[in-house]
């Protein structure tokens, strides 16, 4: 599968702009099936700002932007115009009021096919967003995509569900920043290793709010090799990823982790003497 990696740096609280990046870049890589772009893309990664720029999102297949116009609209078009399908963030606005960051799911043929909310909220976040209360696999291009927003890829558990839910492909929209490069880097890879998928791990770059975004976006092969590694600077790369057997087979039968976990044990406790004698 052929997947463009959108490390890009968005022009903040300017979602017509952002929305031209997207397409521009869609331009760019007419090859492309899939386009991963960072999380909170059409809006920046302003929190305080996150309710002013909240769009609705529909249910799948309807205008995304009200009448038909708009930022989600103009991604919607472009996916449409160039045959790719399209994640990207935005801040969502929910039906109760409520603001979720989320990602929007665009199929080849323009239609917006399903919308993930980030389930794990980071810090500053859990105060301007409402966290989402499911997983998603999603199909895009012909294959099952799960997508993941930034923090959530630091949890083994959500990839693992997803995994076990027939996802061929992890796709983690990222806005991860100093210091944290470094827990992405390893858990990126790790999550392809855990489930034996390919992951697309697409992170921004630039600076916004006070924040420093580190890049460094990859392509991840099944067995945790990165395939494409991205530095720390804007750029678009389109990379081939295999995703044949994902999840069901492995070079090494061995190692598929999917196969030989076990759901039948039970963690037991068990008390000793403490360094002030007796038991605890």
């Amino acid at each position: 599968m052929r997947v463009l990696l959108a490390q890009l740096d968005p022009a903040p609280g300017d979602q017509a702009a952002n929305a031209a990046a997207v397409a521009a870049a869609l331009a760019e890589h007419p090859g492309a099936e899939l386009a991963v772009f960072p999380e909170l893309f059409l809006s920046g990664y302003d929190l305080a700002r996150a309710g002013e720029l909240a769009l609705s999102a529909p249910a799948g297949g309807a205008a995304a932007d009200g009448a038909g116009t708009g930022p989600i609209a103009v991604v919607r078009d472009a996916a449409r115009a160039h045959g790719t399908a399209v994640l990207v963030g935005f801040a969502e606005r929910l039906p109760d009021g409520r603001v979720a960051n989320s990602v929007a799911c665009v199929e080849a043929d323009g239609r917006h096919v399903a919308t993930y909310r980030k389930t794990h909220l980071f810090g500053a976040e859990a105060e301007a967003f409402a966290a989402g209360d499911e997983l998603l696999v999603v199909e895009l291009a012909g294959r099952r995509v799960a997508p993941l927003v930034c923090f959530d890829v630091e949890f083994p558990e959500p990839a693992r569900a997803l995994a076990r839910a027939g996802a061929e492909l992890l796709a983690t929209l990222s806005a991860n920043m100093e210091p944290y490069g470094p827990d992405h880097a390893l858990a990126a890879r790790a999550r392809a290793l855990d489930n034996r998928l390919p992951h697309v791990y697409v992170n921004r770059v630039g600076g916004e709010d006070g924040h420093r975004f580190v890049g460094g976006s990859a392509a991840i092969a099944a067995g945790g090799a990165a395939l494409e590694q991205l530095g720390a600077a804007a750029e678009t790369r389109l990379a081939e990823l295999s995703l044949e057997g994902a999840g069901t087979a492995v070079a090494d039968p061995q190692v598929n982790y999917l196969e030989h976990l076990r759901d039948d044990l039970v963690v037991k406790a068990v008390s000793s003497p403490s360094v002030h004698g007796g038991t605890r």
